[in-house]
């Protein structure tokens, strides 16, 4: 038996919002989108991989999410990584840096964590 990975959900306030978010920090593009009464789900691709994240937007939800302590995120990685650190910088969306690492956090506009990887070369 074989199991792929398939989407990794995020629970976000303002769809729209997110969306933006996603499109200029990591180029992400909508490819597909569910609607119910009470919510939406909008699946974001990276153009390259199978692998979605999915924003879920409940409608009636006005407070944020209890993301307890930070301790889990997205990672992405990026062939260049010194270009990607600098819009990120003009966006002002870094949250934590780690140089001896070599990799860093920007936060999304609900405080979800996403890793930036250089890619291997």
């Amino acid at each position: 038996m074989q199991f792929r990975f398939n989407h990794f959900n995020f629970n976000v306030l303002d769809l729209g919002r997110s969306l933006d978010f996603y499109r200029e920090a990591l180029g992400f593009a909508e490819v597909r989108r569910k609607e119910g009464e009470n919510f939406t789900l909008a699946y974001l691709g990276d153009g390259v991989s199978d692998f979605t994240l999915e924003l879920t937007w409940m409608h009636q939800r006005t407070e944020r999410y209890d993301l307890g302590e930070d301790e889990f995120h997205l990672a992405v990685t990026v062939a260049d990584y010194e270009a990607a650190h600098r819009l990120h910088q003009q966006m002002g969306c870094i949250c934590y840096e780690n140089p001896e690492m070599g990799i860093y956090f920007i936060e999304d506009p609900d405080g979800y964590w996403i890793e930036i990887v250089p890619e291997k070369g």
